[in-house]
């Protein structure tokens, strides 16, 4: 129960919390920690003690709200020095913490709790800044410190953090009470103050007089230019290309999303003479490997990437081999996550496009870090067998293992025609239930960006790519598919869904409308259905999805364009599965019948068209369309959605070729 006193000062910890994390540069995704320390009243016996609010363990402080935060004793968390076992068994302290919590704790405390509670100040931040890192990862970071901070920040060399590093680091300001704080070699930057304003103003002082050093030094970075830059639009074709190859690779074994970035740093940095040197040497703060793995996979343009993948597996294969021990956890994924291609730019491959993308951010950190260590000094990450025991850590498989079930889609990239629509949402919703990564292709751009803000309410943004295109014009198919390669590396799932519908007799069908139905519908289908097949035949195959209709296999009255063209598709997705099974990609059709709800084909004239044809008045339509059914029951989007999910998902690994009826059951439909 939190008085007022406290609830402000958890607050103005929340706030300062939340702007460091703002800053990349300042900490990276879901690294480093804040504290605060305040007096408490135990509510039932009156005690009062020292408590401390931290930064609970994989919390984000760019979004830390009071969930995320561990409250923790501070009397009983000082007192487990008398419980420690040494550095050999420091691990065996982590099973303590949960008897230092609060009542008032929502998360479990990290491990580097004991780096603010073994301190006696009032309020610590932990962060990761790309200039301090630089420092803490030169050769002489130590006289470095000392001399550009003027004696106001401590040093201590690299260790894991843990409980005998909080000692250390208890120590080391009890014998110099002036520190301020500490840079931690090959880490990062804390800092300490008894007002959370003097802490954060610390904090950013430290982080600028880095800054202030490096840009003060002189000669170009990374023993400047090796090569000119490309072209933007040369080196965006050439980076769609090859993730397209470097994913088709990397997915051997498990699904993956690419994410690429060419931002000015990185393009420096790919550009240079020093590049290959210093990848190779490895990042340095574990926040960034435990992401980026400890070295890049780096290639050129002519580079033969399967015996470069192989290179690199068997090496990480040797990495694992030689430093293992019997208590280590089993190897891991031996690919790559970030390759670095030269003078193109990064990427990064992950089972979600998130995950890629913030890969892609901590190795942007570990590019600044190795050019401010390289002009100040020389850059000297940890060594192999210290970033073995960050990979390798017990409490790191704990957390892994804590992880959500990865779901049937995880890893995948769908791309949905006509995603605006009733049909075209609610796929793309079934799909990102399954945690896939969905690209909604559209005509109607305003209609485009209402469903994307609704889906990027509920679902996570990385996942949700929008494309404004009209499925008929050859060139905007060819560009929305390169930069579909580009935004996730390529393409495991198409639903052709884009549609229209129109209705006339034949006599009064006009030569407008017949070719209307015929391109938008045949056409359509066929521009998409063959950019898809192009992009999976190079990539390791994929699933067509035809959104058809009862009209394709059985005929309607006064809509002799729309049901022969749903004939078309259907047809075509016949010869797509006998063209595409070579390379594994399975054809399949799901035909729905009377979709009513949310779809705009029925918002047009359609309604009113078809209610003229069965003779009945419009607003009879549904009831007409349920009372002819078997089932007696209204086909939703949402019945379409989850067929074509089976069809798309490992669970139809052996359908092609098929038709899915979605109709309540209509006789006169049944396909055979």
């Amino acid at each position: 129960m939190l008085d007022d006193l406290h609830s402000l000062e958890i607050d103005e910890l929340l706030s300062r919390s939340q702007r460091l994390g703002a800053d990349l540069k300042v900490t990276n995704f879901a690294g480093g920690n804040t504290s605060m320390k305040a007096k408490w009243i135990d509510p039932i016996d009156g005690r009062t003690t020292t408590s401390m609010w931290i930064k609970g363990s994989g919390g984000n402080l760019a979004t830390l709200d009071r969930a995320g935060l561990a409250q923790v004793d501070v009397a009983k968390f000082q007192a487990l020095v008398n419980h420690y076992p040494g550095k050999d068994r420091e691990d065996e302290m982590v099973d303590y913490l949960a008897y230092c919590l609060l009542p008032e704790s929502s998360a479990a405390p990290s491990i580097d709790t004991p780096l603010h509670g073994l301190l006696p100040y009032n309020h610590i931040d932990h962060v990761h800044p790309d200039a301090v890192i630089a420092i803490a990862a030169c050769s002489n970071g130590k006289n470095i410190t000392a001399d550009i901070f003027n004696n106001r920040l401590g040093w201590l060399p690299w260790q894991r953090p843990g409980f005998d590093l909080g000692l250390k680091l208890r120590d080391l300001a009890a014998v110099n009470p002036n520190l301020e704080g500490c840079v931690l070699g090959g880490h990062g930057l804390i800092v300490w103050a008894d007002n959370s304003q003097l802490c954060y103003e610390r904090t950013l002082e430290f982080i600028a007089i880095a800054n202030n050093h490096i840009e003060a030094c002189t000669g170009p970075g990374f023993g400047g230019k090796a090569m000119a830059p490309m072209p933007a639009d040369v080196r965006q074709k050439t980076a769609a290309d090859l993730l397209l190859k470097l994913r088709s690779e990397l997915t051997s074994r498990a699904h993956k999303i690419a994410h690429f970035d060419a931002q000015p740093a990185v393009m420096e940095f790919v550009n240079s003479v020093d590049c290959e040197r210093l990848a190779d040497l490895g990042t340095s703060c574990p926040d960034h490997f435990l992401t980026t793995k400890l070295r890049p996979l780096v290639i050129g343009l002519q580079t033969d990437l399967q015996n470069a993948i192989a290179s690199y597996r068997q090496r990480y294969t040797n990495y694992y081999e030689q430093l293992a021990s019997t208590d280590s956890p089993p190897m891991r994924d031996s690919d790559p996550v970030v390759v670095v291609i030269l003078g193109v730019g990064i990427c990064a491959f992950a089972a979600t496009k998130e995950t890629a993308r913030i890969a892609c951010e901590f190795y942007v950190n570990a590019i600044n870090v190795m050019k401010g260590a390289e002009l100040i000094d020389r850059y000297q990450p940890i060594s192999e067998a210290e970033a073995f025991r960050i990979e390798y850590w017990q409490l790191e498989e704990a957390k892994l293992r804590r992880r959500p079930t990865v779901k049937s889609l995880c890893g995948r990239v769908a791309v949905v025609t006509g995603g605006a629509g009733g049909i075209g949402q609610a796929i793309a919703e079934r799909f990102l239930q399954e945690d896939a990564c969905v690209v909604l292709l559209d005509i109607d751009h305003h209609s485009l960006a209402d469903t994307a803000q609704r889906l990027r309410q509920s679902y996570i943004a990385d996942r949700i790519g929008i494309i404004e295109v009209d499925v008929t014009d050859y060139e905007q198919i060819k560009h929305a598919f390169a930069n579909i390669q580009l935004l996730y590396g390529g393409l495991d799932i198409l639903v052709a869904n884009a549609g229209i519908a129109s209705s006339s007799p034949i006599i009064e069908l006009s030569v407008e409308e017949w070719d209307r139905n015929f391109t938008v519908l045949g056409r359509g289908y066929f521009l998409a259905a063959q950019a898809a097949l192009r992009v999976m035949q190079q990539s390791r195959g994929g699933n067509i999805v035809f959104i058809g209709s009862k009209n394709a296999l059985v005929a309607s009255k006064g809509a002799a364009a729309y049901c022969s063209v749903k004939a078309a598709e259907l047809h075509l997705a016949r010869c797509l599965a006998l063209e595409g099974a070579e390379a594994n990609i399975r054809v399949n059709v799901v035909n729905p019948d009377a979709v009513l709800s949310g779809s705009k084909i029925w918002s047009s004239t359609w309604r009113r068209e078809r209610a003229a044809a069965y003779n009945i008045d419009e607003s009879e339509l549904e009831n007409f369309y349920v009372g002819r059914s078997l089932l007696k029951q209204p086909v939703m989007p949402a019945d379409v959605a989850e067929a074509v999910l089976f069809l798309a998902s490992d669970r139809a690994s052996k359908s092609t070729g098929n038709i899915l009826n979605v109709d309540a059951g209509n006789p006169t439909a049944f396909p055979r």
